[in-house]
């Protein structure tokens, strides 16, 4: 009984790292392929200006609406926590740098990852499922050009102009908590933050990484939705898989970028 039970953990363990590197393959071929076809970005102008409209413009509430309470919590924790040592002054410039290196980029791209992500998924996997992309291939017409491309180029050009924007909104989110609860003058705040503390490399290293991430939203919202299957569960399914694996790559892929930019470019 025992060894039955044993024997068909292992089994099923063997079939579950069977099936992660299957789809690794599946997501890395369709990754160059995407990849491969983004020269041709410009050819559907229209619809590289639908999705970025529907990337960037109509996830600037959500985005910055996270980005102003993040920066709010930052500098009142921080605040708090340095007030006893006569140091609270600091807390606009520590919450400011971590909003521009880190927290600002990744918060935008993960809350995008499950507005934007989804859609793209629950999208492209309903064509797919009603077998909208075959007959898109029975048209001659290739679906990574007129689905993916203009997805994939227009989140890495607007995840970066949303993530410039909620870090400032972040700035202004923690100046109000600054102002209100611990009593330090707006004057004060932005001299010990943008003055003192953050530069201009901040910006490059947070920003700069949200193209990455930009990319890799698109690819697995996209990805998942081209292996939907099973009807409206299986695009339920797919969807849940998007998210997870593109929040999961956004953290990693962050840690190796930040690591490398810090060795790179230290923080001054």
């Amino acid at each position: 009984m025992v060894a039955s039970y044993l024997f068909q953990s292992v089994e099923n363990l063997l079939l579950r790292i069977e099936d992660f590197y299957d789809e690794s393959g599946r997501m890395a071929i369709f990754t160059a392929r995407s990849l491969a076809r983004f020269g041709r970005i410009f050819r559907r102008r229209g619809l590289l200006l639908q999705q970025m409209e529907e990337i960037g413009v109509r996830s600037l509430p959500i985005a910055f609406l996270t980005s102003i309470f993040t920066g709010m919590v930052l500098v009142l924790q921080t605040g708090v926590q340095l007030a006893p040592l006569g140091a609270k002054i600091y807390a606009g410039g520590i919450a400011a740098v971590a909003l521009a290196r880190e927290i600002g980029p990744v918060l935008t791209a993960v809350v995008l990852a499950g507005r934007v992500g989804a859609g793209m998924t629950a999208e492209i996997g309903t064509m797919k499922v009603t077998e909208q992309i075959d007959a898109m291939r029975a048209l001659a017409t290739d679906p990574l050009d007129y689905l993916v491309v203009p997805r994939l180029g227009a989140a890495m050009i607007m995840l970066p102009v949303i993530t410039v924007g909620a870090i400032f909104v972040g700035f202004l989110g923690g100046l109000v908590v600054a102002w209100a609860a611990l009593n330090l003058t707006p004057r004060l705040y932005l001299s010990t933050s943008l003055n003192d503390w953050v530069h201009l490399i901040d910006f490059y290293a947070g920003v700069g990484k949200t193209i990455v991430f930009g990319a890799i939203i698109a690819v697995m919202g996209c990805f998942y939705g081209f292996h939907a299957s099973g009807g409206a569960e299986g695009v339920g399914q797919a969807t849940t898989k998007s998210v997870v694996a593109s929040s999961i790559l956004i953290l990693i892929s962050d840690f190796f970028m930040s690591a490398w930019i810090l060795k790179i470019f230290p923080v001054a």
